[in-house]
């Protein structure tokens, strides 16, 4: 966390292991015998770049005064703003970080009255409900035309806890941009520290080596109004969490030479405390006694180069059950061949998950694990773009850049076909899955490379 101006900011980042025994690549822990709190992404240590907080932000409201709702501009240390419907609220009612918040009314707004000149990758927004008002509904709007139209980006939120929560925007707006929330419904609602990252300025692209630099394949955002697609931003891999599934639906991060290093696989399992509270939390034995292995995501060889990193993949929302001849063999091997992409000079940028349900284990056929909390995918699938090092990485895919995706069954015979077997077209993947993958890129280089199977080398 960063600190200042007497609040704890909570910065948004762009925001997985070495194998054991005769396994190499992930064997992420066979078992085959027996089976509204404060949320924020806190900062470790990481090669991966954090999404670029213009500078100014975030907006605490701290230095700004407004004692009536009716409408007027106010000087925030970021610029100036419209408060319609809205105050600046420093009573005990008002849920903030240190002593202002914004409050707003019926339906209010808080509008920016100046541009930010390097559009937009994420907005993150502190909120909570006012006092003990009733929830309140709100949303994220921006204009690229100085205020004359507005767009909303993401979906409403819901605010229904007096705890202060984060919600994080994702989107990829290029020039001049200014943003408005708009308050639609419900109780009084308190907004706090406000965050954009921009979306470059001339130098390195700030989306180079950002986990989900390809784009958010189902457009999760950080609110528990929306558990089963709720995104969990880390320095070593980004995520949306399912709910209702008890796992992640899918897992993205960026791969290069300076992930990989000398660290040891710590095999230090451990729940996801950065789950909201109320959401199901699977601990290290939740998959004891399955026939299931805890399949890595992201694997612990792919984050090396310090402990911090490679213990963050062994967090259980990196998980999936996976049958064991899946997980050490089959997708081993494909692990392996991503890392050996990666010594001859490349980076890559991977997505993986689930879908379906019912997969074949040490033990038999299962539905679930853990008295049914956690689903066992049908499906193991991944994405995987390959560059050559460099910079920009958005702008340089092309037709001719090579993506790599993968369906493999989740049963103990797939390893009688090597991981290349398996190849099938990321359009393929999004029929199965319905997500939408390489959304940042051109829709014309999408149409082409979602499109192929792949038939490159795979070793």
């Amino acid at each position: 966390m960063i600190k200042g101006t007497g609040k704890t900011l909570t910065l948004i980042f762009a925001g997985f292991f070495i194998s054991m025994v005769l396994v190499s690549g992930c064997n992420k822990d066979s078992l085959v015998a027996p089976l509204k709190t404060s949320i924020q992404t806190t900062e470790s240590t990481s090669t991966h770049q954090l999404r670029n907080i213009y500078s100014g932000w975030p907006e605490t409201m701290e230095s700004g005064s407004k004692t009536s709702y009716s409408s007027g501009n106010v000087t925030l240390s970021s610029g100036s703003w419209n408060f319609y419907d809205a105050l600046i609220g420093t009573s005990s009612s008002d849920h903030k970080n240190g002593a202002h918040a914004a409050r707003i009314q019926n339906s209010g707004k808080l509008t920016m009255n100046f541009n930010l000149s390097n559009g937009a990758t994420s907005v993150s927004v502190v909120h909570a409900k006012y006092g003990s008002d009733a929830s309140s509904s709100w949303g994220l709007y921006y204009s690229t035309n100085n205020g004359s139209t507005w767009i909303q980006t993401g979906n409403n939120i819901t605010t229904s806890s007096t705890t202060l929560s984060t919600a994080t925007f994702t989107m990829s707006i290029t020039g001049s941009v200014r943003f408005q929330i708009r308050k639609s419904s419900g109780g009084r609602l308190n907004i706090d520290d406000i965050s954009v990252s921009d979306n470059g300025g001339g130098g390195t692209n700030p989306l180079d080596n950002d986990n989900i630099a390809m784009g958010n394949p189902s457009g999760a955002v950080t609110n528990v109004s929306f558990p089963n697609n709720y995104l969990l931003v880390k320095p070593q891999y980004d995520l949306a969490y399912n709910n209702s599934l008890g796992e992640c639906g899918w897992v993205s991060w960026h791969l290069g030479s300076s992930d990989l290093g000398s660290t040891p696989r710590c095999d230090c399992f451990a729940s996801d405390a950065q789950l909201p509270s109320g959401f199901f939390v699977a601990n290290s034995s939740a998959y004891s006694g399955s026939g299931f292995d805890r399949g890595h995501q992201c694997p612990s060889a792919d984050r090396t180069d310090n402990s911090t990193n490679n213990a963050a993949t062994f967090l259980m929302t990196n998980m999936l059950p996976q049958s064991p001849n899946l997980n050490q063999i089959t997708w081993a091997a494909l692990e392996d061949y991503e890392r050996a992409l990666v010594n001859q000079g490349n980076e890559l940028f991977i997505i993986c998950g689930g879908y379906g349900t019912g997969g074949t284990g040490s033990n038999g056929s299962a539905n679930s694990v853990n008295g049914g909390n956690i689903n066992v995918p049908a499906h193991c699938w991944k994405v995987i773009v390959v560059l050559p090092n460099g910079n920009n990485d958005i702008n340089r895919v092309s037709s001719a850049t090579r993506v790599i995706a993968v369906d493999m069954p989740n049963v103990q015979t797939v390893n009688s076909q090597t991981w290349g077997y398996y190849r099938t077209s990321v359009d393929a993947i999004e029929a199965a899955t319905g997500y939408d993958f390489l959304s940042n890129i051109s829709t014309s280089i999408q149409s082409s490379v979602e499109s192929i199977v792949d038939n490159g080398p795979t070793q």
